[in-house]
């Protein structure tokens, strides 16, 4: 299954490293684009001066680990295709040149399902897509969400619930089902 990750997916550290933890167990194939990346790169500037040059670096470890993921949108699709954001058809556009099955956002008024389904797409948001993954391969998600609290909780120097970082991480389904 090809998944298109929108930039608002990728900039939240720990959902970002579940993601694409759970994709290095072959659970799904992430797809991006270089626009999608540098929206990544310039959201990161909320944190601080440090944020954007942080985020740079991610991007290029992301882009070395993941080469393949990377798609550019088609000219004519850009130009025919129509969501309530502008800004955002790049993204679909993305989703369609790497003929992805689903779009994975938080943004779903942006991004309506019909409109979406008309192109082949479904629309998920990455709670309910994580908490669906785990239902059907727990130990690889599960695995995954460990490592990812581990470094967590090794950056923050002190203990923090598991179901509590979920939460943050805007995966309160997923949380509530592995604590």
């Amino acid at each position: 299954m090809k998944v298109l990750l929108d930039a608002c997916v990728l900039y939240p550290t720990v959902l970002r490293e579940i993601l694409l933890c759970v994709a290095g167990q072959g659970l799904f194939t992430p797809l991006w684009s270089d626009r999608i990346l540098e929206e990544w790169a310039r959201a990161a500037r909320k944190i601080g001066p440090e944020g954007e040059p942080q985020a740079r670096a991610e991007v290029a470890l992301v882009r070395a680990n993941w080469p393949k993921a990377s798609v550019q949108p088609r000219d004519a699709d850009l130009a025919r295709l129509w969501l309530p954001d502008e800004n955002d058809v790049h993204v679909l556009a993305a989703a369609l040149a790497g003929s992805a099955d689903t779009l994975l956002t938080f943004n779903a008024k942006d991004f309506p399902r019909h409109t979406l389904s008309e192109e082949g797409l479904t629309r998920e948001a990455p709670d309910q897509f994580l908490y669906d993954l785990w239902l059907s391969n727990a130990g690889a998600v599960e695995d995954c969400v460990n490592k990812v609290h581990a470094t967590a909780q090794t950056m923050a120097g002190e203990p923090l619930a598991k179901r509590a970082l979920l939460k943050r991480a805007r995966l309160p389904r997923l949380g509530k089902a592995l604590a």
